[in-house]
């Protein structure tokens, strides 16, 4: 086994089994602790209301200096989401470039997923990815409270929010009271069947607050692909390969929050758990033919079968009081996530050269993941006045350990119908990855009369130490991030915002990582770079709102960034693996013409490489910049105050230079749309209402790749009945129109056959799934 392989592989799944463990303490929000005293007691939302909506929910208009939109679990209800990931689908400038049916990595105004900051309870959390992304579709719908899009960043918050943050706030036992249970079923388009079901309760106990509440949801997603592939565009057809795709699991979690006033605070406890069990099951065929599936034409037959099991669970203890002439915040959280994975994946290939093609070998491989990741996160601030502003300082600390196993074992036979021998012999990689981060914030806010301001410093350090094997590497950087926003309500009804401010993207872990990955880009090698510093953006946002009525709103809000510092891919100037391998083939092949030659030899083989090693360095710049509608109304104004109309739609752009000439951010949709409706037919205790979204095409260009990506548009619908104040049935149908995801790939050998197109290959493949309904019962008590 080569070291390349295993490092690769390890690169691969290195920070990416992490399906966010959750320091889950603050059960108040942002808002709540800034601006609720402890003796506060406001009535809690009754639990019922989401059983039974009374009224269609619309978008809030929040009171925030900063520009928050903000969207409560009853926006998104009535279509039954099972996930953050199917919530987010529904607000302003939030794309996937996933596969269908898949809502994980958010990207918010389009760009990669690194770029935007998911929140839990206005707090960081850790992600599943190398670009330090989180999966949001790891969250049940069941127990978020509300979504806000936060599209400029505070000192109060960390700085990893290019594109903005996106903070999904979760159920309390503050804000809620009740109990309900819910059932259901979810019918997939090959028959396939998955319940549904979980409970909330919360009330009064021991002098305080205690919210509980349970799902378990049946994951199943069954996808057809096919992929063709040619010399070139336009060019002569080389193979077809077809493909079963299923994901099919569960997810089990669990939530628990206790909230008490104690002395002249409030003590805030949570904690929660969740449990995937999943496997993802392959297979594939790939032909010579276009469109035969004889044996005559039989390439591969390849399997894969990953099964997965990942356990992530949190604790967090908050504590909020009176002290030292203002208000003082405490947050002591832990979070872990254990990963087990086991990938098997075995292939028979065939000799084209032979018609018909005779069996050539039979190939196995077998991959086990093992991570566990632990954080340990505290947080200290405090809030007083300070003549006719507020003053907030305080100081995050966050201490991180990241500890991943692979173990490779790979066999072979090339007996045709013989049986892989065991997988018995593993070659085995560890690495690990520790990084904390101080940083400390001073922040000042205030109003006058109409005006409401916010300015603040933010500084963030950072020290990471990474090991792989017996190879480590260290780095640390630290950044000053101010900010500041104005917010002027210059009539009742009409609003303007303006916001400025820095902040970061941190390296990716494989892109720090001290090792040498073989042919990762085409023929060319990729070496980690741990001196990487983080891009740095300047942005600016400014926004129109106005109110419609007494529920509805408009918005329009137009965004820039400036990024510096971007980290791109580089060419070191050192031959890449594969050079050096066909030049020694090339000087072995010409001594066995000519014995006794040497390189002064007229003909000896000249070395000259078209392949490399690169590695990552902060050389490039970029912009990014858009203009973002929202609309959320009853139509009263035509006399159908019982329907509401939803309609958000973003145009986005950006570009950046690379060595290939100019390009937009990598993965950018060109534009996202959602527009929808609701009717409530109330003498009959029925709604009804659909939902349609569309996001444009993307494109990224990667050293010997460029891919471009489309999709087809989204149309869910639902009806609902009510039985009383209670009960409610709701029956939902999503992906109604089989959409597909296409893409076009683009391959080379290297940078000069790129830029040549000289091609590898050329790849079209599309990806389709079926329509999904779901029934679903509410019932309160």
């Amino acid at each position: 086994m080569k070291r390349n392989v295993l490092a690769a592989a390890m690169s691969r799944v290195l920070v990416c089994a992490l399906v966010a463990p959750m320091g889950f303490a603050a059960t108040f929000n942002t808002a709540r602790a800034a601006d609720a005293p402890a003796d506060a007691s406001p009535d809690p939302k009754q639990l019922d209301s989401v059983v039974v909506q009374a009224d269609i929910a619309y978008r809030n208009r929040t009171d925030a200096v900063a520009p928050v939109l903000s969207y409560d679990l009853e926006y998104f209800q009535r279509f039954e989401p099972l996930t953050v990931g199917d919530m987010l689908k529904r607000v302003p400038s939030v794309a996937f470039v996933s596969d269908v049916l898949e809502y994980d990595g958010a990207q918010l105004r389009g760009l990669d997923p690194g770029y935007t900051q998911i929140l839990i309870n206005g707090k960081k959390v850790p992600g599943a990815g190398n670009d330090r992304s989180f999966f949001v579709d790891r969250i049940p719908a069941e127990l978020v409270e509300r979504i806000e899009i936060v599209r400029s960043t505070s000192a109060n918050r960390s700085g990893d929010a290019v594109a903005g943050a996106l903070n999904i706030v979760l159920r309390d036992a503050y804000e809620f009271d009740g109990k309900y249970v819910r059932l259901g079923a979810l019918r997939f388009d090959d028959g396939e069947i998955k319940p549904t079901y979980g409970a909330v309760a919360s009330g009064e106990v021991g002098g305080g607050r205690l919210l509980g509440g349970f799902n378990v949801q049946g994951r199943y997603n069954p996808k057809a692909k096919r992929s063709d592939r040619f010399e070139e565009p336009d060019g002569d057809f080389t193979d077809r390969e077809d493909q079963d795709d299923t994901r099919d699991g569960d997810d089990y979690s669990a939530n628990l929050s206790y909230t008490r006033d104690l002395g002249t605070g409030r003590l805030s406890v949570d904690g929660f758990y969740v449990r995937t069990d999943r496997t993802e099951t392959e297979h594939s065929v790939e032909y010579n033919d276009p469109a035969s599936t004889s044996r005559d034409h039989l390439l591969s037959i390849n399997d894969q079968v990953e099964t997965i099991r990942q356990d992530n669970w949190s604790l967090g203890v908050e504590y909020v009081l009176d002290m030292a002439g203002g208000r003082t915040e405490f947050d002591l959280d832990y979070a872990r996530f254990d990963d087990d994975t086991r990938s098997t994946e075995e292939e028979s290939g065939f000799d084209d050269e032979d018609a018909p093609p005779s069996f050539d070998e039979r190939e196995g491989t077998r991959t086990l993941t093992d991570t566990r990741d632990s954080e340990a996160m505290f947080k200290l601030a405090h809030k007083r006045g300070v003549g006719g502003a507020t003053l907030e300082f305080g100081v995050d600390v966050m201490d991180k350990r990241r500890e991943t196993t692979l173990q490779v074992s790979e066999v072979d036979t090339d007996e045709e119908g013989a049986a892989l021998p065991p997988y018995e012999d593993f070659d085995r990689n560890d690495s690990r990855i520790d990084e904390t981060r101080v940083d400390p914030y001073l922040m000042f806010s205030g109003t006058r009369g109409a005006l409401a301001w916010e300015a603040g410093l933010r500084y963030e350090t950072t020290d990471v130490d990474v090991a792989f094997d017996d190879e480590d590497a260290s780095n640390d950087y630290s950044t000053l991030l101010p900010s500041a926003h104005l917010k002027w309500d210059f009539t009742r009804a009409d609003r303007l915002l303006f916001s400025v401010g820095r902040t970061v993207r941190r390296p990716n872990f494989d892109q720090v990582l001290p090792l040498t990955l073989e042919e990762e880009f085409g023929d060319n090698d990729f070496t980690g770079n741990p001196t990487l510093d983080p891009e740095r953006a300047w942005g600016v946002d400014f926004g129109y709102e106005r109110r419609l009525g007494t529920r509805g709103v408009f918005g329009v809000n137009v965004f820039y960034r400036d990024v510096q510092d971007l980290i791109e891919i580089v060419n070191t100037g050192e031959p890449s693996s594969t050079a050096l391998d066909d030049y020694d083939d090339e000087v072995e092949e010409f001594l066995d013409e000519n014995p006794g030659a040497t390189p002064t030899t007229p003909g000896y083989p000249a070395f000259d490489p078209d392949s490399f090693v690169y590695t990552a360095r902060n050389v490039g710049d970029g912009r990014v910049y858009g203009i973002e509608f929202d609309l959320s109304t009853p139509l009263t104004a035509l006399g159908l105050p019982d329907t509401g109309l939803f309609v958000n739609y973003s145009w986005l752009d950006s570009d950046v230079t690379d060595d290939f000439g100019e390009r937009r951010f990598n993965n950018q949709a060109k534009y996202v749309y959602n527009v929808g409706f609701i009717h409530d037919v109330r003498d009959w205790g029925m709604s009804f209402g659909a939902s349609y979204r569309r996001q444009g095409d993307a494109f990224a260009r990667l050293l010997a790749e460029e891919v471009a990506t489309s999709y087809d548009g989204d149309l869910e619908v639902f009806v609902e009945k009510r039985f009383g104040d209670n009960l409610s049935l709701r029956l939902t149908g999503s992906n109604l129109l089989d959409a597909h995801k296409d893409e076009v790939f683009h391959k080379f050998d290297n940078a000069a056959d790129q830029r040549d197109r000289d091609y590898d290959e050329f790849e079209l493949e599309t990806e389709s799934s079926g329509p999904v309904y779901q029934l679903i019962m509410r019932y309160s008590f």
